[in-house]
Parts: structure tokens; sequence; C-alpha cells
């Protein structure tokens, strides 16, 4: 049907634009903590404090794509061209 192929259209859309602004959010946090590494360098507090922003960059950026495939797998064995009440397999 049109509408369920439109409306699995719109979640894989959706998908990707969480994605990209999981990776947008984890290039944030790796800069940031380049950043304190760089300016603010000498003190081991400031040390701890970008090392750390550096880990949870990889850390978000690794859980959003985890996100993204775990739906996209669940979107692909999502048959929009079967009709309900069809029995044959696809």
């Amino acid at each position: 049907m049109l509408r369920d192929r439109l409306a699995k259209n719109r979640t894989i859309l959706a998908n990707e634009r969480t994605l990209l602004a999981y990776v947008r959010t984890a290039i944030m946090l790796a800069v940031s903590g380049v950043t304190v590494l760089r300016i603010l360098r000498g003190e081991q507090f400031y040390l701890f404090v970008g090392a750390g922003l550096i880990l949870l960059a990889v850390f978000v950026g690794l859980y959003g794509a985890f996100r993204f495939q775990r739906l996209a797998r669940r979107l692909s064995s999502y048959d929009t061209d079967k009709q309900p009440g069809d029995s044959s397999a696809a």
C-alpha cells in the first residue's frame, strides 16, 4: 500500500537524520575535548576533562551507529508490498 511505503520512507529518512545528529554531537564533543587539551594544557584536571570529552564523543558516535543499524535492520525486514492476508512467501 502506498501509505505504508511512504511511512517507511519517512522513517528511513528520520533514522538518517538521527544518525547525522549523533555524528554532529560526537564531532562537537571531540573538538571540545581537543580544544580543552590544547588551550588549557598544564593542569591535570583539564587533561582528564579533555580526554573524557573525547571518550564521550567516541561513545556517542558508536551508540548512534548502533541505533541506526538496529532500526535499519528492522525496517529492511518490514515488507510494505505484502497485503494483509497474503500468505505467499516473498
